[in-house]
């Protein structure tokens, strides 16, 4: 089996070491390997875990949920109805997110919109 070093972890998905070392000391990266020197070792499996965990973050699920989540998937496949409704309700509430920001954006495009035809007839406005 082929496993990756922390540091490979942390290129791979472009987050700091200190992050991955986080997230493993709140129970997100359960089950990782060490060699004997104690370094941390990351399987395919392992590293898998961490992308969804990654996802899982960057879509605003708090660590507490995201922790439920992974004790689940440690628990095996008596589970899996509890992980689809919460990737379901997770799935909802980042949808609604986008939604959000979409109509945020609109504003925004709205206010880039005025101050550009503003200073376009400042400039076209004779000296």
């Amino acid at each position: 089996m082929n496993y990756c070093s922390i540091s490979e972890a942390s290129a791979r998905f472009n987050i700091p070491e200190s992050t991955i070392r986080y997230y493993e000391k709140k129970g997100l990266l359960p089950l990782i390997e060490r060699n004997e020197a104690g370094r941390r070792l990351f399987s395919e499996n392992q590293m898998a875990l961490l992308g969804t965990v990654i996802c899982l973050k960057n879509t605003n699920m708090p660590i507490n949920d995201i922790k439920q989540y992974i004790d689940w998937v440690v628990e095996g496949d008596s589970t899996i109805e509890l992980r689809l409704t919460m990737m379901e309700t997770h799935k909802q509430a980042v949808l609604d997110e986008i939604a959000l920001m979409t109509a945020s954006l609109e504003g925004i495009d709205y206010k880039i919109a005025r101050y550009t035809k503003h200073i376009q007839e400042r400039k076209e406005e004779p000296s």
